[in-house]
């Protein structure tokens, strides 16, 4: 059974999307954009929330790494292969975020911590620019090289998003929406998800993977029928397996 979640209650249908992801993920930007397609095609989406929820690929990963080695570099100790073929892996996820308007440059990523970068999604999802802030630093992180692990660099890319400056200073400062970055994590263990993106829609339906936005399309228009007269909660099984990220690397 989907553990409850709590949905306020409108006289307007509502269709949520919850969406597990992490900011060191590139297939979680592709899935991004496949679901931001797929819903430029749905007509009803107004009737639409999508809420971020934190995953942490690497949870004991410093805030920043040595920058010494390149990720091709780290990405072929992790697989255990030659630096050509990780660097082909590379090239290829460019080529096939390309495809979907993304620009990434691995040459340029600052892999680190992003528990805190999670914690300011939550802020921000308070304060109505969760998914503002969300492109903001998936953008810093996969095309800008930004280092997201950082506070200094948080707060300011908080801030260009839309949060308020001195909040986003108190929130970095402290532990607030720690818990709430940990429950987000624990849903997810609850859940079985070991790789991102992993889209639960109207609660009832697992979708794994960075799915084609025909194929998120096709789940979001079999399931708004069902909307208005919701029964129970239950996960289905995931309608296809896409690419994913997990804590051994993306496939």
């Amino acid at each position: 059974m989907f553990p409850a979640m709590t949905t306020a209650v409108n006289k307007t249908p509502k269709l949520r999307v919850d969406v597990w992801s992490d900011i060191a993920c590139p297939w979680c930007y592709v899935g991004k954009r496949r679901l931001e397609a797929a819903l430029e095609k749905f007509p009803q989406r107004d009737a639409v929330e999508i809420v971020w929820r934190a995953f942490e690929l690497d949870p004991s990963a410093p805030r920043v790494r040595d920058a010494s080695g390149s990720y091709a570099s780290r990405l072929a100790a992790k697989y255990g292969t030659g630096l050509a073929r990780a660097e082909g892996m590379l090239e290829n996820m460019t080529a096939v975020a390309a495809t979907d308007g993304l620009d990434f440059h691995f040459e340029k990523v600052q892999s680190g911590n992003t528990f805190d970068a999670h914690r300011l999604i939550h802020l921000a999802g308070e304060r109505g620019v969760q998914d503002a802030v969300k492109e903001r630093l998936l953008h810093a992180y996969m095309t800008e090289g930004e280092a997201i692990g950082e506070p200094a660099v948080l707060q300011r890319l908080g801030t260009e998003a839309g949060l308020d400056a001195k909040e986003v200073e108190s929130v970095l400062a402290s532990d607030t929406y720690a818990s709430e970055v940990r429950a987000d994590e624990a849903q997810a263990r609850a859940l079985g998800i070991s790789g991102v993106p992993f889209f639960v829609i109207d609660e009832r339906y697992g979708v794994s993977g960075a799915q084609p936005a025909e194929a998120l399309l096709e789940v979001l228009t079999k399931v708004w029928p069902e909307v208005a007269k919701k029964a129970g909660i239950s996960l289905e099984p995931a309608l296809a397996e896409g690419a994913a990220c997990g804590p051994d690397g993306c496939v």
